[in-house]
C-alpha cells in the first residue's frame, strides 16, 4: 500500500484501497474491521449494503447515512405530471417483436402507415447558430465531439432567438439539464439582459456541473434534484415570488421525459392549486388555454398585460423507445386514428430502427464512428437496443435496412406528431424540424412550442 493509506488491498479494483486511516491504525474505517478492535463487528448498512458500519454504532449511522431517504422539497408532488393511469388500457403481457409472426409485423406495418397518411413527414431544416458560442465552435482545442455538442446548442440557440425567447424577465427550465451546457450558452447568450432566473432540472446528483460558472453574474441559477413526473414549478420558490414567464428547454430529453416535461409547463404550471394558497389558482378552457391570471415581469411592474405562464418551449426529441403510454401526452390522438396502447408498445419499439437499427444488430451496431453520431458524452443517451428488441430474427429477408430506417423514421414523426397536436389543443403553436446535421446527430429533430395569441374580444 501507499504510504499513509489503507492496506486493505481491493480485489474487484486490483489495488490497495486509498482512504486515509485513522492516526496510529493500519486500515480506514470501512476496512477497520480487519484488525483486532475488542471484537467490534461490522455489518452491511440496512440502507445501502455497498458500505459497512460497526453494528453498535448502527443507530447513530442511520441518522446520518447518505442513502438515507431526504426530505422531499416543497415543489415535490407526487405524480403530478404522470398522465392518467387507466390501468385496463395497459395490457398485462407485451410480446416482444422478435416473437411476432411475418403477418403479424406487416399488418402493424400496415396500420403505421394508414395512420400517417396526411400527415407532415417532411420536416424542414432549420439549422442555425448564435453569436455566443462562434468563439468555441472556432476553438481548435475543442475536440470533435466537443464540436458536435456545441453544433447542436448553437442551433438550438438560434431557434430560440428566432422564436424570440431570449429576452428579459424569464425563467429558463432545462429539463433533464446534466451539467447545465445548454443553459450556461443561455446564460452567455444574455450577458446583458437584466433579470434572468434559471431552474436546471436533474433527478440524479451529477459531476462537473458548469453551475460555478455563473456565482458573479447577475443571473441566479438553481437546481432541482427532483423526478419531472412530480415536479409542480408553481411550488418552486423562486416562480412562487416572481411569477416570471417559464421558457422550457431541453437537449435529448430521453423519451417519457419529454411528455412528462410538456404535461408539467402546459398543465401543472398553468392550472396545478397550491394546496398553500387560500385561493386556487384559476381555471382555463380548452379554447383559450393561455388566458391566465397577470404575470408581471420585472421592468413591467406597472403594466396589466396578461403575461402567459409559459412563453415557449424548445426541446431536442431523443429515444422515442423509451417512450410510455401512461406518460404519453398523445394518446387522443393515437385513438383517433384507430390505435391504442399495444400499437404504441411495438411503434416505439420500432422507432429505434431509425438510428441504431439501420444496421444489422449482429454486425458493426458498436462501432467507434456509429456511437460518436449517437452518443457522444453523459448527456447523450445510448440507443442500442438488443437483438431480441430490434426483432433481427423476424426481419431476416422481409425488410430492407432502408426499408427499416424508413419505418423507424415513421413510428418517430407518428409519436411526435401526437405531441404536435396534444400542444395545439393546449393553445400553442407548435412545430419540428431539422436542427442539425444527421452526421452531427442522428437524433435531430427539434420541438418548438409558443402560445398563440391571445384573440381580441368582439367590440359590441
Amino acid at each position: 500500500p501507499e504510504p499513509g493509506r489503507c492496506a486493505h488491498f481491493v480485489l474487484r479494483k486490483r489495488r490497495f484501497c486509498r482512504m486515509v486511516p485513522a492516526p496510529g491504525r493500519r486500515f480506514c474505517g470501512e476496512h477497520g474491521h480487519q484488525e483486532e478492535q475488542n471484537d467490534r463487528k461490522r455489518i452491511p448498512c440496512p440502507l445501502d449494503p455497498k458500505h459497512t458500519v460497526y453494528e453498535d454504532q448502527l443507530q447513530k449511522h442511520l441518522k446520518k447515512c447518505n442513502s438515507r431517504e431526504k426530505p422531499k422539497p416543497v415543489y415535490f408532488v407526487q405524480d403530478i405530471n404522470a398522465g392518467l393511469k387507466d390501468v385496463a388500457e395497459i395490457p398485462e403481457k407485451q410480446v416482444p417483436l422478435s416473437s411476432l409472426s411475418i403477418e403479424e409485423l406487416q399488418n402493424l406495418i400496415v396500420k403505421l402507415k394508414k395512420a400517417s397518411n396526411g400527415l407532415e413527414l417532411h420536416l424542414k431544416e432549420q439549422i442555425l447558430s448564435h453569436h455566443a458560442l462562434q468563439e468555441a465552435l472556432n476553438d481548435p482545442k475543442n475536440g470533435e465531439s466537443a464540436f458536435k455538442h456545441l453544433k447542436q446548442q448553437a442551433s438550438i440557440l438560434g431557434n430560440m432567438e428566432k422564436l424570440h425567447l431570449l429576452g428579459p424577465g424569464r425563467c429558463f427550465v432545462e429539463f433533464g439539464a446534466g451539467r447545465g451546457k445548454l443553459s450556461h450558452w443561455v446564460d452567455i447568450a444574455l450577458e446583458n439582459v437584466a433579470s434572468v432566473q434559471f431552474l436546471l432540472v436533474e433527478r440524479a446528483t451529477t459531476r462537473f456541473k458548469v453551475d460555478g460558472k455563473h456565482k458573479r453574474r447577475d443571473s441566479v441559477f438553481e437546481r432541482l434534484q427532483v423526478d419531472i413526473q412530480h415536479l409542480c414549478l408553481n411550488k418552486v420558490p423562486i416562480l412562487k415570488k416572481k411569477k416570471l414567464p417559464v421558457v422550457g428547454i431541453g437537449k435529448h430529453l430521453c423519451g417519457a421525459a419529454t411528455d412528462l416535461a410538456l404535461r408539467c409547463l402546459v398543465e401543472s404550471y398553468t392550472t396545478c392549486c397550491d394546496g398553500d394558497d387560500e385561493e386556487p389558482a384559476p381555471k382555463r378552457c380548452r379554447a383559450a388555454q393561455t388566458e391566465v391570471a397577470p404575470h408581471k415581469s420585472a421592468g413591467n411592474e406597472g403594466t396589466t398585460e396578461e403575461h402567459k405562464p409559459v412563453a415557449g418551449i424548445v426541446i431536442a426529441l431523443c429515444c422515442h423507445h423509451k417512450c410510455d403510454w401512461t406518460h404519453y401526452v398523445g394518446r387522443d390522438f393515437f385513438k383517433s386514428v384507430g390505435l391504442g396502447p399495444v400499437e404504441f408498445h411495438y411503434f416505439q419499439r420500432m422507432s429505434s430502427w431509425a438510428t441504431c437499427g439501420m444496421q444489422e444488430t449482429t454486425s458493426k451496431a458498436s462501432t467507434r464512428e456509429d456511437s460518436e453520431d449517437l452518443t457522444n458524452d453523459t448527456e447523450e443517451h445510448e440507443q442500442t437496443l438488443s437483438r431480441t428488441e430490434s426483432g433481427s430474427d423476424t426481419l431476416q429477408g422481409i425488410l430492407s435496412v432502408e426499408e427499416r430506417k424508413e419505418i423507424g423514421c415513421l413510428c418517430k414523426r407518428l409519436i411526435d406528431h401526437g405531441r404536435i397536436e396534444y400542444l395545439q389543443q393546449q393553445g400553442y403553436s407548435a412545430a419540428l424540424q431539422y436542427y442539425t446535421e444527421a452526421a452531427v446527430s442522428l437524433e435531430n429533430v427539434l420541438l418548438t412550442a409558443v402560445p398563440n395569441p391571445l384573440k381580441p374580444e368582439p367590440t359590441i
